[in-house]
């Protein structure tokens, strides 16, 4: 069984930054694929970023430029750094993984909102 801890979200204006932080309760090491997705109401859930088997990154369009996912492997934690956050950037972002078994987890959320 996995855990993940998100923290970080909040109210920000636009323009501004946050970042959020997700800690996972076994090394990310031994997971396949980690990382964010978020979902605005009346939305569907959609990948924001993620670190893929070997390391490698994906990226919304939407966020390619102003999003930086990043990862503390000692900590076990990944990190999502946005900038010039847009009030189309409010949402609840949940970190995800899935391990080597196809399986997949999921955080509690935590809720950014970006005012205009």
């Amino acid at each position: 069984q996995v855990q993940l801890v998100e923290s970080g979200g909040g109210l920000v204006q636009a323009g501004g930054p946050l970042r959020l932080s997700c800690a996972a309760s076994v090394s990310i090491s031994s997971l396949k694929i980690m990382g964010w997705y978020r979902q605005a109401p009346g939305n569907q859930r959609e990948l924001v970023a993620r670190f893929t088997n070997g390391g490698s990154t994906n990226y919304a369009d939407s966020v390619k430029g102003r999003f930086t996912i990043s990862r503390d492997i000692t900590k076990n934690t990944v990190l999502l750094q946005m900038n010039s956050l847009k009030p189309e950037d409010t949402a609840v972002y949940y970190c995800s993984a899935e391990n080597y078994s196809w399986r997949s987890y999921w955080g509690q959320g935590t809720q950014v909102t970006v005012s205009s």
